[in-house]
């Protein structure tokens, strides 16, 4: 072989040029572009799987709402029917103590002055269970005596003249009233005082 080609083969063998494709690398932009599809693709996947969390919480929620009303309108409908149970239940020891009262009244002779005294007693009995069952539920009664008249819890059945009373001071009660959590139910009927007029007023206007 000659000088020249074997300095052609050294060369050839320094530059590479006669080495395969195989042994050639990867350029760097061909792999950046992979990277960031596949960077991508589970980006995606996350975000669909946030989505599907959050489809079944909602639907979950929409459940919740939908029992909480109905058990809102089942405890509506029994605070509709079973409202008074609890007024009935305080009432029901006053029915029975007056229809002690009215037994014994049938059982006994009237002008038995024991027998009258008991059913005295036990119609007191009675009407104190029965303010104290009102009072458990703020049923106030009204009965102003010696109270100036109001006339928004008072209705003035006469004006009476007297001179032991000041002037528009109740001084009789016909009918009590009644109040429920401060507000009228039935106002008390009374009897309102008025000053006297002077004597002999008709004689001095006929002369």
């Amino acid at each position: 072989m000659s000088d020249d080609e074997t300095r052609k083969d050294e060369t050839v063998n320094e530059t590479g040029e006669g080495s395969s494709a195989d042994d050639a690398e990867p350029t760097p932009g061909a792999t950046d572009e992979a990277e960031s599809a596949q960077g991508g693709d589970d980006e995606v996947a996350q975000l669909r799987e946030q989505l599907e969390q959050q489809k079944e919480e909602v639907l979950r929620a929409k459940a919740e709402m939908q029992n909480i009303r109905r058990r809102a309108d089942i405890d509506v409908e029994k605070a509709h029917k079973f409202g008074t149970e609890k007024f009935v239940k305080e009432l029901l020891p006053v029915v029975d103590s007056l229809e002690k009262a009215v037994e014994s009244a049938q059982n006994q002779e009237v002008q038995n002055e024991e027998v009258v005294s008991r059913i005295k007693e036990g119609v007191d009995m009675t009407l104190d269970m029965f303010i104290g069952a009102l009072s458990k539920f703020n049923v106030e009664q009204i009965n102003p005596v010696g109270e100036p008249f109001d006339p928004q819890k008072h209705e003035a059945m006469s004006m009476v003249p007297s001179n032991e009373a000041e002037p528009n001071t109740v001084i009789a009660v016909m009918q009590k009233g009644y109040l429920l959590h401060d507000r009228v139910v039935r106002p008390a009927m009374v009897m309102v005082a008025k000053a006297e007029e002077p004597e002999g007023g008709n004689v001095d206007e006929q002369a």
